[in-house]
């Protein structure tokens, strides 16, 4: 495929897939004996976490589907996955309808102004191109990565994310 021939889509979704794939490869590596384990008062239980990290690709389809998020009429947030067969469902189902939204995705509107709000008040607003990339792409990235760190303080294999691990020293690069 020439430089010529790709499209901003292809641009701007073209490493989500990838990021998709190796975050639930991290979130499959989870001991589920350790869901309720913390490395410290103030972080958040493996199960927490994972959850979260689960529902991001949600919000990356909210991010694109929608031109603002208003906090005030959210539901709360459902409570963490009690083992590895729900959180990858969970995963498995937001990333499948955030498939869907990106192939639906109009690229026209991908620098138009998204907000968040609480009610009335307009917290922030931003292009959603950046709203996509630093909030919610960037933004599951650094949850996996702390997910990463939660596994090799609880002596568990650490998968490759983006070249070898001590624990998969052998070179990859996807």
């Amino acid at each position: 495929m020439s430089a010529e021939s790709v499209s901003l889509k292809e641009i701007a979704f073209g490493d989500l897939e990838r990021e998709l794939a190796v975050t639930r490869r991290v979130l499959e590596a989870l001991p589920e004996e350790k869901y309720g384990w913390t490395p410290h008062e103030k972080s958040m239980t493996v199960a927490r976490l994972a959850s979260h990290v689960a529902d991001l690709p949600d919000w990356i389809r909210m991010t694109l589907a929608e031109d603002e998020l208003d906090t005030a009429a959210m539901p709360p947030p459902p409570p963490p996955s009690p083992n590895r067969k729900e959180l990858l469902e969970r995963i498995d189902r937001h990333a499948a309808a955030l498939r869907e939204a990106v192939a639906r995705f109009d690229m026209a509107n991908f620098n138009k102004p998204w907000s968040m709000r609480q009610g009335q008040e307009i917290i922030v607003t931003r292009p959603r191109a950046t709203v996509y990339r630093v909030w919610c792409l960037n933004h599951m990235i650094h949850h996996r990565a702390q997910l990463c760190l939660y596994l090799r303080l609880l002596d568990v294999p650490v998968p490759t994310v983006y070249f070898n691990t001590a624990d998969d020293p052998a070179w990859v690069f996807e």
